[in-house]
């Protein structure tokens, strides 16, 4: 640092004070009883201000700049504007000490002897605070919220805005020590630092801190101990971010600096604290003042010079002696130029130019930061570390994994923790306590060089001076060019021009050349061949080391730098721009300010003003200017430094066509680009297995590159015209292709159709791509297009252009018009074909029965694809009965019987009683039907009939009872479900089939004798039951009815007996035969409606009678005489047999040779049938007789009526008997027969 006069003046009295204009033009100066304006850029008295009648002692200028203040020994206040006019008087009882705006309201605090007084604008009068000493100074805080006071008793009194006091510090040795100067930092941020200050006077140790941020704000900071013992001692603490948080935000940040005439500078917080210890000055001070910005600090006094110190007290250097008292000083606002008013009227004008200390090694970079800290950056990663001491530091040197700071009683050497490049960390290694003075100072692994004008020391670590050169000429510029520990070269330019090369261990330096011009800068190359020097004329030589030839200059270069990855290139700079030059090529230029310090591949480094920058400079022109020369390799090695991905690119490009495959392959690599490497692959495969057609490689380079023309003319040339041909047939150049073919082969344009067809199609363009499949006989392709796009005309077209012969494009078509749902035209080509399964088959699929039923009975072979499908669909539409004709008509019984077995058991699984009779008896019928058919499982199915037949006859039955039970109403008489509860326990003897339930079965008979008088019945009915597991909604009507019927006469209502017609035995109402007399053991018949018993005996024929000699003799009807003669009436249709009386009841003959075939033997267990011979058959009338006629192999069932005045009816169908009015209501109601639903209106099969 130094000071620059700019300008002087001298008044004829005391300069007591003065105060700029925020903006900095002016400078107002209080010289006697005048106020001095000065033109600050040149000196220039603007004009002296007279008002005051005695000395004035004070001024001070509002922050907004549009008023300033002075106060006199006249006991004064003058308010000036910034034109230079007094606007405002006011006065104090006594002369004025000072005065001082608020930064923030601009109220003005004017202090004498005896008061104080704070004034604003807005105020009619001056608000005036009594003193209990005088005072001598006064300042703002930044904020304007507090006032502190200086007074002569050695007191500081903090007030606020009003006057009140908040704070009073009362200092050591005060009364001897008046305040007499006092000044807020105008930059509160700086108060982050204070907050540890007095760690730093009690620690024993430095710190360190490391972190990633750029900014000077968070950078880490490393501070020396000079009066520790251990230098390489340190203790890691946490960094200022930390600190700030831990910092008592009512405290304020504020800090106040203050002087006084115990000759000490001190430092206080807003609290009163102190912060550190007290500054000896060895001086009196008259002034003290901050730098706008609070980094700085000047102090004048009894010394006769300004100094200037750090924000926290570390004196740096003088800025002007002067011949007298300094009463006061300031810094220019937001500048560096400081003025001072002495005692003997001289005003002074200086401007400090603080010089840049810095040192740079390859990607680390050390530079002074405030005077006395040093901040290490590593260019690349951009990691900064603060290294902060409390001394001036005045020169720096780097190198490696040492740093050197001197400062000005001795020397720090750092070392860094690892031997990691990116390591920050730095402790200290060893301290030189020796006052040295020199220009330059180089450190290497164990020596430190100093420079002292021609002469250069070598001194080790320990201070000891180890050897020494004396050089012609004053040394201009040195550097380490590296080497052994121990044993590092010196590279040392001297203002004669001689350059040299210098070891540490050797006494004799190695002159390399001598230039005729003075040294600024030098850099030798990588591999330490070649040397770059810029000389005071601002010239850039390049020299070859070991022959001394120049190789060549460049003007305009205020500093150069060598690549250190790459020999050939270097750069310099000056004149505004960067110029880098490669090889013997031209020197390529960009716009770059400051001056190039390094090369490191595609980084230069650079220092503008005080700050070092990485610049990212892609090395695109160098490689360009290789390229142009067909130099591959060399500009693959530049562009290594760094390029962008276009230029990678390019240099790929031009290497393939240059056919350089290598460097071609690297760059390639280097932008991922698998197509040309896979291109270079193929090619290298080729040349491996002997191909070497130099045209054909390029051809197919070119052919990748997009330059399709210039690749199909070296394909021809090369005779390979198929591969052009191709190339344009893949790129759908087909217009190209046909230009390159001409009148070529037939065959070739054919196939160029195809593949543009395939084009077309490709591109969704189908309809042109079906034409021109068309046209070259595609005729596949095309109905592939035509169908999935539906377009069925075209195909109609096509189908019918096509000749029958053609069976594959023609089932294609088929296919097509299938799935289009256009059966007609699909049914039209089969028959083109004649493809009639295909045919069938279609008929099939879209269910167009009829057709196919028509091509069965045609072709008979195609029954079973016709009818098992349609029973299929049938069964999958639930019309299950039709898909069983289907399948019997089809020859599947099986898959009939697999129907109906299925049917039927989902109907009991889903409590459908009524329709699983429905099936059983169906099921049964296709049973008689295979019996008929198939004479291997003739017993097995008649056995099953049987069995079925059963079954149907008690679901159907216990459908009733279910729908009793289960639902609110019943629409079944008492009577009929009495007989029914009964039938159905009698049939139950043996096993309960699945789905039924003898609880509810029990519980209907139960409730239905109680209510007929079957009381006996009822009571059995409800023992069962408890011996039953019984659901709990019938549990209380169970137990109820249990006691209900205890009331009862234990016997059954006489009428409810059934009677037996063959021998007239009454039989119990609960029968351990089941249905048969437990007399003569004669089944009975019963009603398929009322289930009460019919007066029907059941006979069998004699041996040797036919049932159609049976049925002859019966229809003769031998008279018989008649008491009441013949008053019968025969009815016969379709649907049944009917014998109806029209008068009274008739009375058969008693010689009836019928009758008499009923007599038995009584007691019998063995049931005796009623047999009848020819005679007793002619004797029969055809109206008293019924017959089931049962398709073969069954044998008929005959039944004779004893009671032909009762008519009764059977279904004609499934052979169940009815009363005819039971029978007549039911066919009303349901119009189909209660048993096996054969319709009314169908005949009989």
């Amino acid at each position: 640092m130094r000071a620059a006069l700019t300008w002087r003046d001298r008044a004829e009295h005391c300069i007591y004070d003065l105060a700029f204009k925020p903006d900095g033009t002016q400078l107002i100066v209080a010289a006697g009883s005048r106020l001095l304006v000065y033109d600050t850029s040149d000196g220039t008295l603007i004009q002296p201000l007279k008002g005051h009648k005695d000395t004035v002692y004070c001024v001070a200028y509002a922050k907004d700049g549009k008023r300033f203040a002075s106060g006199s020994a006249d006991k004064s206040v003058i308010i000036w504007t910034s034109k230079l006019e007094g606007i405002l008087k006011y006065t104090h009882n006594d002369s004025i000490q000072c005065v001082s705006y608020n930064p923030l309201t601009h109220q003005l605090a004017s202090c004498s002897s005896s008061d104080f007084g704070l004034w604003s604008p807005e105020q009619k009068s001056v608000s005036k605070h009594k003193a209990s000493s005088k005072i001598t100074c006064c300042s703002w805080t930044n904020d304007g919220q507090y006032l502190a006071l200086g007074m002569s008793n050695g007191v500081i009194s903090i007030r606020n805005k009003n006057g009140d006091e908040k704070v009073k510090i009362e200092r050591a040795g005060a009364a001897s020590s008046p305040i007499w100067s006092i000044c807020w930092n105008p930059s509160s941020w700086w108060e982050r630092f204070w907050s540890r200050a007095d760690e730093e006077e009690e620690s024993d140790n430095g710190h360190l801190e490391k972190s990633d941020h750029s900014q000077l704000e968070e950078i880490p900071e490393l501070k020396p101990n000079p009066d520790s013992g251990q230098d390489n001692e340190e203790k890691i603490e946490d960094n200022e971010k930390e600190e700030a948080k831990h910092f008592d935000l009512d405290e304020r940040n504020d800090t106040l600096a203050v002087a006084d005439w115990g000759q000490r500078l001190s430092f206080y917080q807003l609290s009163g604290k102190q912060i550190g210890k007290d500054r000896m000055l060895n001086f009196d001070p008259c002034c003290v003042s901050y730098f706008t910005k609070g980094e700085y600090i000047l102090l004048g006094g009894s010394d006769k010079q300004v100094s200037l110190f750090t924000k926290d007290g570390v004196r740096l250097g003088t800025i002007g002696e002067q011949s007298s008292w300094v009463w006061t000083c300031k810094a220019k606002p937001d500048s560096n130029y400081v003025a001072v008013g002495c005692q003997d009227g001289t005003i002074s004008f200086y401007q400090l130019i603080f010089s840049t200390v810095h040192g740079l090694y390859k990607d680390r970079y050390a530079y002074r930061d405030s005077m006395t800290d040093v901040i290490v950056q590593h260019l690349i990663t951009e990691q900064k570390v603060r290294i902060k001491g409390r001394e001036l530091v005045k020169k720096i040197a780097i190198y490696k994994n040492r740093l050197a700071i001197q400062m000005p009683e001795k020397i720090l050497i750092y070392e860094l923790y690892s031997d990691d490049s990116s390591d920050m960390y730095y402790r200290v290694k060893e301290k030189i306590v020796k006052k040295f003075e020199c220009n330059l100072l180089v450190v290497c692994s164990d020596h430190i060089i100093l420079c002292q004008e021609k002469r250069l020391q070598c001194l080790s670590f320990s201070g000891v001076k180890e050897r020494e050169w004396l050089m012609e000429s004053l040394i201009r510029y040195i550097k380490v060019i590296g080497g052994p520990p121990g044993r590092e070269g010196l590279l040392v330019g001297l203002k004669n021009g001689q350059i040299l090369k210098i070891f540490v261990d050797n006494v004799f330096a190695i002159v390399l050349l001598k230039q005729s011009t003075a040294v600024r800068c030098l850099d030798m190359s990588a591999s330490r061949n070649k040397l770059a020097v810029v000389d005071e004329n601002d010239t850039c030589l390049v020299y070859d080391i070991h022959t001394k030839e120049l190789l060549f200059q460049e003007p305009n270069a205020n500093s150069v730098a060598w690549n250190t990855q790459c020999e050939d290139m270097l750069c310099f700079s000056g004149g505004g721009y960067l110029n880098i030059k490669a090889g013997n090529f031209p020197v390529h230029q960009q716009k770059l300010q400051g001056f190039v310090v390094g090369y490191n591949g595609s980084k230069i480094f650079c220092l503008h003003v005080f700050s070092m920058s990485a610049v990212e400079v892609p090395q695109s022109a160098p490689m360009y200017q290789y390229l142009e020369r067909k130099m591959f390799k060399e500009a693959y090695q530049i562009a290594c430094l760094g390029v962008t991905d276009a230029d990678w690119r390019e240099l790929a490009m031009e290497a393939l066509e240059g056919l350089e495959f290598e460097t071609a392959k690297k760059a390639f690599t280097r932008i991922r680009d698998l197509r040309y490497l896979e291109l270079i692959s193929s090619i290298e495969e080729r040349k491996k297995h002997g191909e070497n057609l130099t045209e054909l490689f390029l051809a197919d380079v070119y052919a990748y590159q997009g330059k399709f023309h210039e690749a199909a003319k070296l394909y021809k040339k090369s005779g390979h015209e198929s591969l052009a041909l191709d190339m344009y047939s893949d790129l759908r150049m087909f217009d190209y292709a046909k230009d390159f073919l001409r009148s070529g082969d037939p065959k070739d344009t054919k196939m160029l159709i195809k593949k543009q067809a395939d084009w077309a199609k490709n591109i969704n363009e189908p309809k042109a791509a079906v034409e021109m499949y068309l046209s070259a006989g595609e005729h596949m392709k095309a109905i592939e297009i035509s169908g999935d796009h539906g377009w069925v005309d075209m195909l109609i077209e096509i189908a019918r252009k096509l000749d029958k012969a053609e069976r594959e494009p023609l089932t294609k078509c088929a296919f097509y018009f299938k799935k289009l749902n256009n059966p007609g035209y699909a049914a039209e080509t089969y028959m083109k074909v004649g493809d009639l399964k295909a045919l069938v088959s279609l008929h099939v699929e879209t269910h167009r029965w009829e057709e196919a039923f028509a091509l069965s009975e045609k072709h008979p072979e195609f029954k079973d694809e016709v009818y098992v499908p349609y029973a299929q669909w049938l069964a999958e539409n639930d019309r299950f009965e039709e898909a069983q004709k289907a399948f019997h008509k089809a020859g599947r019984q099986r898959e009939a019987v697999r129907v109906l077995e299925q049917l039927t058991h989902n109907a009991v699984v889903e409590s459908r009683f009524n329709d699983a009779a429905y099936y059983y008896w169906m099921l049964s019928m296709q049973c008689l039907d295979i019996a008929q058919e198939n004479e291997d499982q003739k017993t097995e199915m008649l056995q099953k009939f049987h069995h079925f037949q059963q079954l149907a006859e008690v679901y159907h039955v216990y459908h009733y009872i279910q729908r009793y039970t289960e639902e609110p109403f019943s629409f079944h008489l008492p009577e009929t479900l009495f007989n029914i509860s009964r039938f159905l326990l009698h049939s139950l003897t043996k096993e309960t089939p699945l789905g039924i339930s003898k609880i509810n079965t029990l519980f209907t008979l139960a409730k239905q004798s109680k209510a007929l008088g079957a009381y006996k019945l009822a009571r059995h009915a409800y023992d069962k039951l408890q011996g039953l597991q019984i659901p709990a909604r019938f549990q209380k009507s169970v137990e109820l009815g249990s006691l209900t019927i205890r009331s009862k006469p234990f016997h059954d209502s006489e009428e409810l007996v059934p009677l037996c017609y063959r021998c007239s035995t009454n039989n119990p109402l609960l029968n351990n035969l089941g249905n048969v007399c437990i007399n003569c053991r004669q089944p009975f018949v019963f009603s398929a409606s009322s289930y009460e018993v019919l007066h029907l005996v059941e006979f069998y024929l004699e041996d040797g009678i036919t049932d159609e000699e049976a049925v002859s003799l019966i229809d003769l009807e031998a008279p018989r005489l008649n008491k009441s003669g013949n008053k019968w009436q025969e009815m016969m249709s379709d649907d049944a047999q009917s014998l109806r009386l029209n008068d009274s009841a008739v009375i058969i003959e008693d010689d009836d040779p019928f009758t008499a075939k009923l007599s038995f033997e009584q007691g019998g267990s063995e049931f005796v049938p009623v047999v009848v011979n020819r005679a007793v058959l002619r004797s029969m009338s055809r109206r008293d007789v019924l017959i089931k006629r049962w398709p073969r192999p069954l044998r008929w069932q005959y039944y004779r009526s004893l009671l032909p005045d009762a008519s009764i009816t059977m279904c004609p169908s499934c052979f169940q008997m009815f009363h005819t009015e039971d029978y007549e209501l039911l066919v009303l109601q349901h119009n189909c027969c209660p048993f096996c639903r054969r319709r009314i209106d169908e005949s009989n099969q």
